[in-house]
């Protein structure tokens, strides 16, 4: 590995490097490319972006049928303001009023920093960056580029950070970070990386922008890709709170070729079947068992383009229902379901879709024989991703199941997105729990943008200067390797492999902790889960050669943070806030959900008091967990008088 300008030769025992780094960015995707830039912009000079691979990671690798950027209107004459984009994200409940302000007010300069690099959003002959609406969005906010509008920012931030010359050090994975006190507070004081080779390095560290990305590896059914599995089991070991962590996102999505099956997939009505185990007995369509009508069916499918996540709102009587009827062929039957464009389901009539469903394809000029066919009229490129990976759609079936797609909890940062009790560490991207119970479709893009900015701004301005003891956090991180080394030595006998146990929690994961969710099963997935974290915490895990280590370490972070996860979602079903957003809490007082399911189906109801609040997730150590209610912050009422605010700028108090 090049050596970085500041690398210490100095080893630490078991003959590990150090290396000193000013700023010390993790990951990148487009959030953590976005902070190394802005830190450069900002005068930070001592700066190193540490990544699995510019390759790796969600943003450069996944999309939608419209993947969707949300920001503050840019065209027309419909009025916006940052406030009314606050307002906008605040009201879907569980969100702190500060950061959706900060959100609404960056979210211009972010986007338009995008521009500037070269992402090409669509504008009008004027310069007007045109919009559309998405879900729960009042304006038309929304805009795209299409499938790939992730990987084209990260492809342009990419650039910029080669022409500022930032280093880059690829091929390495976080394994623990190391923290100290001063006085009455904690702070970050570096980390402990494995590269390719399973061979441990040590960075001492002033500042850490952990940009790791969502949760991927935590289920057995997600829409991560699979090169990406996260990394916020780290900062939960290492005591970091968190925030909102049973708020996640869940959808249909393909599973060969992890992509969400949203949009024209849907509208175009595919014949949807479920097999045996063996993908080709037993071939059946088994959605006609549940509705009076084909063409209620049918309609509930089209709508599923529109309403693509799982929404509790919509599991009586609405779409969701499709997702819930999905989720029992394939996890509790034990089946697997495919969506099949090349034929139109048993009896489909476009006379008997609903009005809006056959308006829409008539007006998209879609009245062609076969789903496929309408595909192509309607969107050529959702068949080409598939071919890019293989996979011809035109001629086989497509596999399904419904996934884990997007946490909108996570790490606690305040408005500054620094970590809310651990000093220095500056969690931006997913794994910065921002979002509440809802949120506007693309809203995630636009917060990893604004997250990087505030992060660079605030490290340029109060934490410019090294202030870390280089003699106590190299102490720690002794600690902390010494613990690892060990771990790995003990996990050379260990009795199970590392696949073996990341196949059971991941498994427990989709069981219990997506989208369907009951109180009896998630007490016993929490002792579960705990049980088989002090196995791995005791026995470790089975790995072959060194290089495999590195999936050993990753295998414990995370199944920690499964059970951290699991705490906090039976704490939510506990504490009463019913089902709401993505997640269905089936209870036995419910409402039923559907006639055809039998009577374990039913529904509670969200009990809103609930919106007003943000959980907040403590880790006191292993097996030690605090769940809590706080009030969230209100949206702030800021003195804006133009006067008052320069001084403020000037003199630096906006950073304190």
């Amino acid at each position: 590995m090049p050596d970085h300008p500041d690398v210490d030769k100095n080893r630490l025992a078991h003959e590990v490097p150090i290396h000193r780094v000013h700023t010390l960015v993790v990951g990148s995707g487009a959030a953590g490319l976005n902070a190394a830039v802005q830190l450069r912009a900002s005068g930070i000079e001592d700066l190193l972006i540490l990544t699995e691979g510019f390759s790796k990671g969600t943003s450069i690798n996944t999309g939608s049928d419209k993947q969707t950027y949300y920001k503050l209107s840019l065209c027309g004459d419909s009025p916006d303001s940052p406030r009314e984009l606050a307002e906008t994200l605040f009201a879907g409940g569980g969100m702190h009023g500060d950061l959706a302000l900060v959100e609404a007010s960056v979210s211009p300069r972010a986007f338009l920093h995008l521009v500037n690099l070269g992402v090409p959003f669509p504008r009008d002959a004027f310069g007007q960056f045109v919009g559309y609406k998405t879900d729960h969005d009042p304006r038309q906010r929304a805009t795209s580029i299409g499938p790939y509008t992730s990987r084209e920012m990260c492809r342009a931030l990419i650039e910029r950070v080669r022409l500022l010359k930032i280093p880059v050090t690829e091929g390495r994975h976080v394994v623990r970070l190391a923290t100290i006190d001063e006085g009455s507070t904690r702070r970050v004081c570096g980390l402990i990386a494995a590269d390719d080779r399973g061979e441990l390095e040590v960075y001492l560290a002033e500042n850490v922008v952990f940009a790791v990305g969502g949760p991927g590896g935590l289920y057995k059914t997600a829409v991560y890709p699979a090169v990406h599995t996260g990394a916020i089991g780290v900062a939960l070991m290492a005591g970091a709170t968190a925030q909102n962590l049973p708020e996640s996102q869940y959808g249909m999505a393909s599973i060969k070729h992890r992509w969400n099956v949203s949009g024209t997939y849907m509208q175009v009505v595919p014949r949807i079947i479920s097999t045996g185990p063996d993908a080709n007995s037993d071939e059946r369509e088994f959605l006609p068992d549940y509705f009076e009508s084909l063409g209620e069916m049918n309609s509930s499918v089209f709508l599923k383009g529109y309403q693509w996540p799982f929404d509790s709102r919509k599991a009586v009587g609405g779409s969701s229902i499709v997702d819930i009827l999905v989720y029992i062929e394939t996890v509790l039957k034990g089946r697997r379901v495919f969506f099949d464009f090349r034929s139109d389901p048993a009896g489909f009539r476009f006379e008997e879709l609903s009005d809006e469903a056959r308006q829409y394809l008539q007006k998209s000029a879609a009245l062609q024989a076969t789903p496929i066919e309408r595909l192509e009229k309607m969107n050529p490129g959702a068949i080409q991703i598939y071919l890019d990976h293989g996979i011809d759609i035109r001629v086989e079936p497509l596999e399904i199941a419904v996934c884990a797609q997007h946490n909108n909890g996570g790490l606690a940062g305040n408005h500054w997105w620094e970590s809310t009790n651990l000093r220095h560490l500056f969690p931006v991207g997913e794994v910065n729990g921002s979002h509440g119970v809802y949120r506007p479709g693309g809203s995630a893009l636009n917060s990893g943008q604004v997250g990087a900015f505030r992060a660079a701004e605030f490290i340029a301005n109060r934490y410019a200067k090294w202030s870390l003891s280089h003699e106590a956090g190299l102490n720690a991180l002794q600690r902390e390797l010494a613990e690892i080394v060990d771990w790995l030595d003990r996990s050379a006998t260990a009795a199970r492999s590392w696949q073996e146990e990341r196949e059971e929690f991941q498994a427990r994961m989709s069981r219990s902790a997506a989208h369907i969710r009951r109180r009896d099963d998630l007490d016993q997935a929490v002792e579960d889960a705990w049980q088989q974290v002090r196995r791995l915490e005791q026995s470790g895990c089975r790995f072959t050669g060194a290089a495999d280590s590195v999936e050993a370490l990753r295998t414990f972070q995370l199944g920690f943070a499964h059970a951290v996860y699991l705490e906090a979602v039976l704490f939510a079903v506990t504490s009463g806030t019913g089902s709401r957003g993505s997640a269905m809490v089936v209870d036995p007082a419910g409402e039923p959900v559907h006639p055809g399911l039998d009577d374990t189906w039913r529904i509670a109801g969200e009990n809103t008091d609930f919106r007003s609040k943000v959980q907040q997730t403590l880790v006191h150590g292993l097996g030690s967990v605090e769940n809590r209610w706080v009030d969230r912050r209100p949206l702030p009422e800021s003195d804006t008088w133009f006067e008052t605010a320069w001084s403020r700028f000037r003199s630096g108090e906006i950073y304190e």
